[in-house]
């Protein structure tokens, strides 16, 4: 299977249009376009009922005590956790590609719908779980929300673009599902996937 995140390169940043927050000298950091990237595929696997696209960061800290506050650092050495950015299950096997924007086109403050949408069916990314104590953005973040790690973290993050080719024509999964239950209803299931990995940082001293 022939996989394309149009913009997205193999270890390099990923684009700032593609970011929810970009670097602000001001600020630390301002909201940024927060547009989902173009994805293309072909050639899936014979018997492939469905596809799934996920993206995560593998980089998050496990330990937020520190993370955006003036005059602290989040250590390299805390370990990390894998934050979801992107759900979306469900999408036809007739499908083969997700145009740029049409599951994210700018900052939702308070989350986008979780459940059906554009193309396929969308999860809720950590977000929610993440601005839950901000009275102004608290919410249910559904479908793509893009780069946001802290400004003062010491390690540049990791941002994976997964599409799975799937043997079921759906998940079973309804409701605010998050991507460890997408992990699971996967397992088994999976014809072929294809992975690119980028970076992304908002400490200047690591840009």
């Amino acid at each position: 299977m022939k996989v394309q995140f149009n913009g997205i390169t193999e270890g390099q940043p990923v684009p700032e249009k593609f970011a929810f927050g970009v670097y602000s000298e001001e600020d630390h950091m301002s909201f940024g376009p927060n547009r989902n990237p173009e994805v293309t595929w072909q050639d899936a696997p014979e018997g492939t009922k469905s596809f799934a696209v996920v993206m995560f960061d593998s980089d998050v800290p496990s330990v937020a005590d520190d993370v955006n506050q003036e005059g602290k650092t989040v250590s390299k050495d805390i370990p990390r956790v894998d934050f979801f950015h992107w759900l979306l299950v469900d999408i036809p096997a007739t499908t083969s590609c997700i145009p740029e924007g049409e599951d994210s086109d700018g900052v939702s403050p308070k989350g986008k719908q979780a459940g059906p949408g554009p193309i396929g069916i969308r999860g809720v990314n950590n977000f929610t779980q993440f601005l839950a104590g901000n009275p102004d953005m608290a919410g249910t973040y559904g479908g793509y929300d893009g780069p946001c790690p802290p400004w003062n973290d010491e390690l540049v993050h990791h941002y994976h673009y997964e599409v799975y080719a799937l043997d079921v024509e759906t998940l079973g999964l309804d409701g605010e599902f998050d991507g460890e239950a997408v992990r699971k209803a996967m397992e088994g299931h999976v014809l072929a996937s294809e992975r690119v990995t980028a970076t992304y940082t908002l400490n200047p001293d690591l840009r």
